[in-house]
Formats: structure tokens, sequence, C-alpha cells
């Protein structure tokens, strides 16, 4: 695995020990942030299920400003903060998190954090996150984005996922290969 663009293009980082964490191929990577180019500079980025950090480094490198890497395994959390000893990725430019992807978000909607522009889901293809996506549908789910933000999820490409969760709209769908990207963001009033 390495960094394809950005201040640490062509970096080297370290892949997961096992099979059971799937990291985000460098042929979607780059398919993803050719579509999220415009808004990455200066961006508030949520790597959730985060696995080896792969998706919030590149954002990183790219020119986000904050990453919030959240991942439940204290295994993978610990890749990441490895990873991005790697890129010497300075403190402040991100935070760690180990927690499940729902329990993360019911408490971050119960106290009311600074948005982001960009929340990219990447949750293990054989388990049921449709109920992860619930949650955005809530009436404070608004909160988690700031007005022009992105969702992102990753998810095998059979997996069919709703064209509206709460106020957030699919906008496409990219497949590529196995896996497919679904962009949802907040509808018109």
């Amino acid at each position: 695995m390495r960094v394809i663009a950005g201040s640490f293009r062509g970096r080297k980082l370290k892949s997961p020990p096992t099979l059971e964490t799937r990291p985000t191929s460098d042929r979607l990577r780059e398919t993803l942030f050719n579509v999220i180019a415009p808004r990455i500079e200066g961006a508030r980025f949520l790597d959730l299920c985060a696995g080896s950090g792969t998706v919030g480094i590149e954002a990183i490198s790219r020119g986000a400003a904050y990453v919030t890497f959240v991942d439940r395994s204290r295994q993978m959390v610990q890749l990441i903060k490895t990873n991005l000893d790697l890129c010497h990725v300075v403190a402040d430019e991100f935070e760690l998190v180990i927690m499940e992807a729902s329990e993360f978000l019911r408490r971050r909607l119960r106290r009311k954090g600074e948005p982001w522009t960009v929340i990219f889901f990447d949750p293990p293809y054989a388990e049921d996150y449709l109920g992860v996506l619930r949650l955005f549908g809530s009436g404070d789910a608004n909160d988690l984005l700031d007005e022009d933000g992105l969702l992102v999820v990753e998810h095998h490409h059979k997996n069919e996922l709703p064209e509206a969760v709460g106020s957030l709209r699919r906008l496409r769908v990219l497949k590529q290969g196995e896996s497919a990207l679904s962009f949802y963001e907040k509808a018109a009033d």
C-alpha cells in the first residue's frame, strides 16, 4: 500500500496483518479522490471504520486540515498510528478513536462537535451496516456534515444502498471491481 498523491506521494504504508481487514485499493482510492478533490483542501475528514488508515492519510496528504480515524480494533488503531508516524503527520492534524462506528456517531450526535466536510464510511462488507446509515437519517445527523458536506460509503457492488438517508440524497454510485462508492449530500431545501 502506498500514498497516491499529495505531500506524502509514494510513501509506503504498512498493511493489516490479516485478511480480516480489507484496505481500500489504490485504484478505488484514486477514483474516490478524483471525485472529492475540490472538497479536500482544508477539509475536516472522518475516516469511519478506518482499518489501516490509508484513506484518511491520503486525505491529509492532499491537504485536509484534520482527520478523525475511527476503528473498533485496537490493533488497527495502532497500525494507523504506525502509518501516521511513517508519514510524519503531526498530532494536531488527526485524532484516533477506538470505538464501534455506531457508538461513535451516537456519542458525537449527543455532544455536538464541529461538522465534517467529508465522511468516508468503509465497513466490513459482510456486516449489516444499514443500521449505521440510519443514524445519518436522524434529525440531528445534519450536525455531522457541514452545509456542503459529503458522505461516501464504500460497499460491495451487489449491496444496494438507499437513494436517501434522512436529509441526505445519493448523488451517484461508482462501481469498480467488487467495490462500489455511494456519494450522499444534503438535499437542497
